[in-house]
């Protein structure tokens, strides 16, 4: 009796210790080390038990998008005002900060560092940062509607990669359902002329990498807190933000590229108090894409999550028509719908 007290005191003890994150999934849960070797040459592990929690995971990603939509808005009004890499800069300084503290709440203390610069984290910030440089990339070159759907080609890749990577069922239904939405990303995007130029390679290629990120997290980090993830995606960000600074300062683009383009090839600018609250406001989105979007991945199967992603485009239509005034087209409705409906066949499809 004595050894089973002591036990369970012990238990109780390693219980208490545990970070507030973690205690929330079951112990038989986490994710074992299974790895094999994949053809792509990424090595993977399949979780044997996964966390099944569909609706938080698909409220998580809709939360996600939601405020990646807002981010892009702001971003995309001050772009005249900011260079990217100042504001990825300044905004990264601000959330690294915050993100310790979340750790501190959240009872990882010290180890969110250890965590942030893992192999795998870092992998998934490698894939998110180069996706965010295709995106804001085209920019200039490309309307949004084309970025946009460039970019939501990612769900294709994402399915195909959880059926060859790590073996998540896809089903008919899946398959009905991505092909549903990307038709419903090609109606929104017939309108542009320029969706088919060399350019709109960039965003594909941002998809591409969107859905490895997506996958790496499924796969590779669901022992690793939200916290510990959004941490290095902002570290990574603002040291690649860093060195393309310093090397538009060490070798000046050509005068007419940093006037027509300050977005990408002009300096860092002075900023007053509407700057930097605008500049703390992104940095507040960051911390609530980047830990909402890493847990949507580690808590529901990524065909389902990536399905809901395409909402993004509803929330980008809705701030178009609400501050932009550009009023969607038959064609963005009719795709939008086809959007809507991919998203709940896919919820639905075993």
């Amino acid at each position: 009796m004595a050894v089973n007290i002591q036990a369970a005191k012990r238990s109780d003890l390693k219980r208490q210790k545990q970070p507030i994150w973690l205690a929330a999934y079951p112990h038989n849960s986490l994710p074992s080390a299974v790895v094999q070797k994949m053809g792509i040459g990424l090595v993977t592990s399949v979780a044997a038990a996964r966390p099944e929690r569909t609706t938080l995971g698909v409220i998580l990603i809709v939360a996600a998008v939601f405020m990646m939509s807002i981010q892009d808005s702001l971003i995309k009004h001050f772009s005249t005002d900011l260079s990217l890499w100042q504001t990825f800069t300044l905004r990264g300084l601000i959330a690294i900060p915050l993100l310790f503290l979340v750790g501190l709440a959240t009872g990882e203390g010290q180890r969110i560092w250890f965590s942030a610069f893992g192999r795998w984290p870092l992998m998934r910030s490698l894939f998110l940062t180069l996706m965010f440089m295709a995106l804001y990339g085209a920019m200039p070159f490309l309307s949004l509607s084309t970025i946009a759907a460039g970019i939501y080609t990612g769900p294709i890749f994402v399915t195909l990669l959880s059926v060859f990577a790590i073996g998540e069922p896809v089903g008919t239904r899946g398959w009905i359902a991505i092909a549903l939405g990307f038709s419903g990303v090609l109606i929104i995007l017939q309108p542009g002329s320029d969706a088919f130029t060399y350019w709109a390679l960039l965003p594909v290629l941002g998809g591409f990498l969107y859905a490895l990120s997506n996958i790496t997290t499924r796969s590779q980090c669901q022992a690793v807190s939200p916290a510990a993830l959004a941490m290095s995606l902002n570290i990574a960000l603002v040291l690649t933000s860093i060195a393309i600074s310093s090397v538009i300062l060490l070798w000046p683009p050509a005068t007419d590229l940093s006037t027509e383009y300050p977005f990408l090839f002009g300096g860092w600018s002075a900023i007053g108090s509407s700057e930097w609250l605008l500049i703390s406001l992104l940095a507040a989105l960051v911390i609530g894409i980047g830990m909402a979007l890493a847990t949507a991945y580690q808590i529901a199967s990524p065909p389902i999550v990536a399905a809901f992603d395409y909402s993004y485009l509803i929330f980008v239509a809705l701030w178009d028509f609400l501050f932009f005034s550009t009023t969607p087209n038959t064609a963005t409705v009719l795709g939008i719908l086809l959007i809507v409906s991919a998203g709940f066949l896919i919820l639905h499809r075993r």
